[in-house]
């Protein structure tokens, strides 16, 4: 009974060693195999993997596929004829080189985020200060966003991954602006109607004095 006891302990002791030499990597996913806390390789190809036991190795998984960021709290950017715009953006972006992604944000994506935002927020200010309201807003709308896609390619490979897409959810004034436009536009629309009740109020007027002559008329040659 105790050979069997150490027997059925030995061959645990050796499934346990052998789970923790084989992984799995999904196909989302890139796996990026440690030996003594540095980098030995990085496995993009999907499948059943074999390293050596812990401490000697481990594993930690990239995900691979596309991720969004989101413009951060907006800020005000300047335009050409100095007005003021807010910028609501978002960037598509996947990692492509797994090793220089480490080496620069470890393996948390939190920490991409916080070093990337600045740079695209960066790269809008220099393509909106060079424009105007009307050229953000609709005529080069499209060409702001492809060019500042342009001035992120390289910075994109120094974080270790390549900017799939840029893209300009919208484009607002900025608060005092805004009440401003809507000031003048309430006034005007007020001043449309003030201009319509009047003309409406002459149609009036018109309208029953012709209505009083034609009576004068009518009773005129009943008599």
């Amino acid at each position: 009974m105790n050979r069997i006891g150490i027997i059925f302990s030995g061959l645990l002791i050796v499934l346990l060693a052998a789970s923790s030499m084989l992984f799995v990597v999904d196909q989302r996913q890139v796996g990026v195999v440690y030996a003594l806390g540095e980098i030995k390789e990085v496995i993009a190809e999907p499948g059943l993997k074999f390293k050596l036991p812990p401490p000697l190795q481990n594993v930690v998984f990239l995900d691979r596929r596309v991720q969004t960021l989101d413009s951060p709290e907006s800020r005000p950017i300047f335009t050409a004829e100095k007005k003021s715009l807010i910028i609501d953006w978002l960037v598509k972006w996947r990692i492509s080189e797994p090793r220089q992604f480490i080496r620069n944000n470890g393996v948390d994506f939190r920490n991409l985020d916080s070093r990337l935002a600045p740079v695209v927020q960066a790269a809008f200010n220099e393509e909106i200060t060079r424009r105007d309201v009307k050229g953000v807003l609709a005529t080069e709308r499209e060409k702001v966003m492809t060019d500042v896609r342009s001035r992120l390619a390289d910075e994109a490979k120094s974080f270790g991954i390549e900017i799939l897409d840029v893209r300009i959810k919208r484009v607002d004034f900025v608060a005092d602006i805004t009440d401003s436009v809507y000031r003048r536009m309430e006034s005007e629309r007020k001043q449309v109607a003030n201009e319509l009740r009047s003309q409406g109020a002459a149609d009036g007027e018109k309208i029953r004095a012709d209505a009083d002559r034609q009576r004068e008329v009518i009773i005129a040659e009943a008599y």
